[in-house]
């Protein structure tokens, strides 16, 4: 019996030894196969002198031995524009890396574009050489490298104006001062980092015009944070801030696009806002505390939420629309359009006077919201509120609000609204009988955001008119 037990303990460890030494070996053939998680590695738009995000991939060893990594190197040496680190190590060429059976090691990948005067975006190329067991693999490096006017903590002063020869790329807080004004000329690229924001005591007029707009946007442009909302502060009219003029305008993926603090200083709007874009901004796409704003013919969509009136203030809209979907970014819970005459400071209630009109506007969203116009009567003094000739969604018509000719629940009948994609279309082009059109009041504004003509005398309601 004790023969039997030391036979079978011997054997046992025979066994053991055998799977230890085979583990401990390495495998030599070039069959051996080894897993590389990609086989390129694409940047998108880096600005030079401004760096980029990092990217990885792993190899990893699926064999049941251990395999050695005869060379791992990035093919453009100390001249490429491209940064590895393998496992930590930062380097441009590693040679004889054991790669235990079943494991894997980490190679990360960044990009830095030298400063050049060379004003169109350029391609830059390079690959990471990984030889084994005879074998040459490789991971295709690519970026697209522009450069741009980087502006980092600017106060501006005078009269300024930016052409749109490069992008700008906002590094820290802009400030136009308190008696200088910025120009910003058609098709112009503003960029900003995370905590830059825009900042205007001054006077801002954009110059943007169809198919060449002014895009305001956040400097993160790789694919997990091109769309992101709050990827920028945003742009704030402050006190004595006065007569802004932003005509097609876009501002995309902001915290706050667009906050105007207080009324104007003289008889015009504090703000103008004509043929532009609001897009996915993360708490609000317009927050107005007692401001002054006029708009028209403009589209602001799938914020958090989208119009915010506080505190009254003094507002005319015109053929704009306000619509509010669910994105796996961003869920529609609140109400498109919030118009209140109060606001809390140090938990008290203030209150001040309000008189807004919305005119052929639009007002929608998804099964997120039934009100989707939410109005708030705090104060004693004027409290005009205006909707006339506007489609709007609402389980209770809004209190303490002038419904002229106007239409509920309704649907305006967007072109396509793809939120899967992320492809929204609110032109109203396949319904011939969508409720807006033709539903208009005259107005004095000759074209619609696309820059194509109004019927005249009857428009359509929202931003877009449907074309013959």
């Amino acid at each position: 019996m004790k023969f039997l037990f030391n036979c079978i303990l011997i054997s046992f460890l025979f066994s053991f030894f055998l799977i230890s030494c085979k583990k401990d070996s390495f495998i030599r053939s070039s069959d051996a196969y080894l897993n590389i998680t990609r086989d390129s590695i694409k940047f998108d738009t880096v600005f030079t002198t401004a760096g980029s995000v990092t990217q990885s991939f792993k190899i990893i060893n699926e064999n049941d031995q251990k395999i050695l990594l005869s060379k791992v190197k990035l093919s453009g040496g100390a001249a490429s524009a491209f940064t590895i680190n393998i496992n930590g190590n930062p380097t441009i060429e590693e040679d004889n890396i054991e790669v235990a059976a079943n494991d894997s090691i980490y190679i990360f990948v960044s990009v830095f574009v030298d400063p050049t005067t060379a004003i169109l975006p350029f391609i830059l190329q390079d690959s990471i050489l990984i030889n084994y067991n005879g074998n040459n693999r490789f991971v295709q490096l690519e970026a697209y490298g522009q450069n741009a006017h980087f502006i980092d903590n600017a106060l501006l002063t005078g009269n300024n104006i930016w052409s749109n020869d490069l992008p700008y790329v906002i590094l820290g807080a802009v400030r136009v001062d308190t008696t200088a004004s910025l120009t910003i000329e058609a098709g112009c690229k503003i960029f900003a980092h995370a905590n830059a924001p825009f900042l205007v005591d001054g006077t801002l007029i954009i110059n943007g015009e169809k198919n060449n707009e002014v895009i305001f946007r956040g400097d993160r442009l790789d694919t997990d944070y091109k769309d992101l909302p709050a990827s920028w502060p945003g742009i704030y009219f402050r006190g004595t801030s006065k007569d802004n003029v932003l005509t097609f305008a876009v501002i995309k993926n902001a915290n706050d696009a667009i906050v105007v603090q207080e009324l104007s200083i003289n008889s015009n709007p504090k703000l103008i806002l004509h043929q532009c874009i609001i897009d996915n901004a993360f708490e609000a796409g317009l927050y107005a505390i007692n401001g002054s704003v006029q708009a028209d013919n403009t589209l602001i969509t799938n914020c958090g939420n989208n119009i915010v009136l506080q505190l009254g203030g003094e507002y005319n809209f015109t053929n704009c629309s306000i619509a509010g979907y669910s994105n796996q970014y961003l869920l529609h819970t609140n109400p498109v359009l919030q118009v209140s005459d109060a606001t809390i400071n140090n938990g008290a209630i203030t209150t001040a006077d309000l008189n807004a009109s919305f005119v052929n506007c639009i007002f929608w969203g998804d099964a997120g919201v039934d009100d989707e116009v939410a109005v708030d009567k705090e104060g004693s003094g004027i409290f005009n509120l205006l909707l006339e000739n506007c489609i709007y969604k609402a389980l209770n018509d809004p209190a303490n609000t002038t419904l002229n000719s106007s239409i509920s629940n309704q649907d305006p009948s967007f072109d396509s609204i793809d939120v899967a994609n992320k492809y929204y279309d609110f032109r109203i082009t396949k319904n011939p009988g969508a409720p807006g059109i033709n539903t208009g009041i005259n107005i004095p504004f000759s074209s619609d955001l696309d820059d194509k003509p109004r019927a005249v005398g009857l428009p359509d309601i929202g931003s877009y008119e449907k074309q013959p």
